[in-house]
C-alpha cells in the first residue's frame, strides 16, 4: 500500500513533495485536500495533523508533516540511492543549510504577501514586501554565482522546496533576468527535469490563476 499524500498542488510545498516523489519514482497514494473551502480544518484531518497543514504523509500508520520532513523521510525510507540527500556530512550540512534558508527566510517572505492577499483582501503586493522578496532573491543568485544548483553541483531535495517556491514567488514579484540571471538559468535547469511539467508547473498555474481572481 502506498503511502497517503495529503494535498494541495497549489502549494509550493506540496510540489516539492511530488517533485521528489517523481524524481525517485516513488508512487503516492494523492488525497486532495481543499484548503478554500476548509478541508485541512475538517475533524478527520484535524486528527491526522492537529497543525492541519499540508503536506501530510502517512506511511502504514506513520505520520509526517512539513515538505521538508517528508522529503527527507522519503529519501531516507525509499531511495537506495541517497544523491539526492546525501549521507555525507558536509553534503548534507549544506543541504539542511538551505531548506533552513527556505523555511526561515524566504518562505516566510513569500507567505507575508500570499496572506496578505488570500486573508487580508490586499489587492497589491506593497512596496515593502516586494523588496524584502527581492533581498532574497540576492541572497539566492549569490549562492548560485558559484554553483549548478542551490547546494552544490548535484540536484537535492533543496532544490525541489526552493524551485517550487521560487516559481510561486515569481507569480507576485518577478524574478526579472537582468537582476538575477543565475536564479533565471537554473530555474530552466529545473524546468528540464522530465517530471517538472508534471509535478510544479500544473500546481504553479492553479496558484497563479488563485492570485489572478484575488488581485
Amino acid at each position: 500500500m502506498p503511502p497517503i499524500l495529503y494535498m494541495d498542488e497549489a502549494s509550493p510545498a506540496v510540489r516539492s513533495v511530488l517533485l521528489l516523489s517523481k524524481a525517485l519514482d516513488i508512487e503516492l497514494d494523492l488525497q486532495p485536500v481543499d484548503l478554500a473551502s476548509g478541508g485541512h480544518m475538517t475533524p478527520h484531518f484535524l486528527r491526522i495533523n492537529p497543525q492541519h497543514t499540508v503536506p501530510t504523509l502517512v506511511d502504514n500508520g506513520f505520520v509526517i508533516w512539513d515538505s521538508h520532513a517528508i522529503n527527507a523521510y522519503l529519501v531516507n525510507a525509499y531511495a537506495d540511492d541517497k544523491s539526492l540527500y546525501p549521507t555525507d556530512p558536509k553534503k548534507r550540512a549544506t543541504i539542511d543549510q538551505r531548506l533552513h534558508f527556505h523555511s526561515g527566510i524566504l518562505f516566510p517572505k513569500y507567505t507575508a504577501i500570499t496572506e496578505s492577499i488570500i486573508r487580508e483582501g490586499a489587492k497589491l503586493v506593497t512596496r515593502e514586501k516586494a523588496h524584502a522578496l527581492n533581498n532574497v532573491y540576492n541572497i539566492l543568485e549569490t549562492l548560485l554565482e558559484t554553483s549548478s544548483y542551490v547546494a552544490g553541483y548535484e540536484l537535492s531535495i533543496a532544490d525541489f522546496a526552493i524551485v517550487a517556491t521560487i516559481t510561486s514567488a515569481n507569480v507576485l514579484v518577478p524574478v526579472a533576468e537582468n537582476r538575477f540571471p543565475h536564479i533565471s538559468k537554473w530555474i530552466e535547469k529545473m524546468k528540464g527535469l522530465p517530471y517538472y511539467e508534471e509535478t510544479n508547473q500544473a500546481g504553479l498555474e492553479k496558484f497563479a490563476t488563485l492570485m489572478k481572481t484575488k488581485l
